[in-house]
């Protein structure tokens, strides 16, 4: 038996959970004078600040194409960096993530099991087509979809019934993934099946939404829906 039953369609937030966000400044971190976990931290979380603000404030949406261009700029500016051509080099860096390693064998043997996939992010839609291409995962996909839509960010209710809409399922019908707590606790609360894939081993966020699983990958998705070994 399952873990998790009567799963039809498995989601997966992307920016963390699919794709490293943390590539970018890796990539340069002999060009970054030692500072770029330090960047990447504060960048990755202006750039979520800004989404929660953002949709908070009245007509303030922009795109997450913009929330990360801002988010960068302040950790560029907190780590005492200045450089135009190393934040451009940053950005263009951030339309082609490292996938995580499980991620197309995962996705594979969801789609095998004759389960649909999709993407749910708050990544614009450009963005989101650069990552996934780079990944080279677009044929294991159903659908990629983007709060951008909605001009909401997530952990908004109404950017998770997109998948509802898109797939014509209940909401306990859907497992859906993510790294972030916040996005598992929203998705939870919504009434998906969620799995919090906790990577970095951080501490449970103290919101209402509960994951039923709690993992340290992707690695053991399929099992637990009983698509796989």
């Amino acid at each position: 038996m399952p873990e998790i039953e009567g799963i039809k369609v498995c989601v997966f937030d992307a920016y963390g959970t699919l794709f490293d966000v943390n590539a970018a400044a890796a990539h340069l971190k002999d060009e970054l004078y030692g500072k770029d976990a330090q960047l990447a931290e504060i960048w990755r979380a202006k750039q979520l600040q800004y989404t929660w603000l953002r949709t908070l404030m009245p007509d303030a949406y922009t795109d997450f194409w913009q929330v990360t261009q801002d988010g960068l700029d302040f950790a560029m500016q907190a780590v005492g960096l200045e450089d135009r051509d190393l934040r451009q080099r940053l950005l263009d860096l951030y339309w082609r993530l490292d996938a995580y390693p499980e991620v197309a064998a995962v996705l594979s043997q969801l789609k095998q099991s004759g389960r649909r996939t999709a993407i749910l992010s708050n990544g614009a839609p450009a963005m989101l087509d650069g990552a996934v291409s780079s990944a080279e995962i677009g044929g294991l996909l159903d659908a990629v979809l983007s709060v951008d839509e909605l001009r909401l960010y997530k952990p908004r209710p109404e950017t998770y019934e997109m998948v509802l809409k898109q797939f014509s399922v209940a909401p306990d019908e859907v497992c859906f993934m993510s790294s972030n707590g916040w996005d598992a606790a929203g998705a939870a609360q919504y009434g998906f099946q969620v799995c919090w894939v906790n990577r970095f081993g951080q501490p449970t966020e103290r919101l209402p939404g509960a994951p039923v699983k709690v993992l340290s990958s992707l690695h053991d998705v399929p099992r637990l829906i009983g698509a796989g070994a």
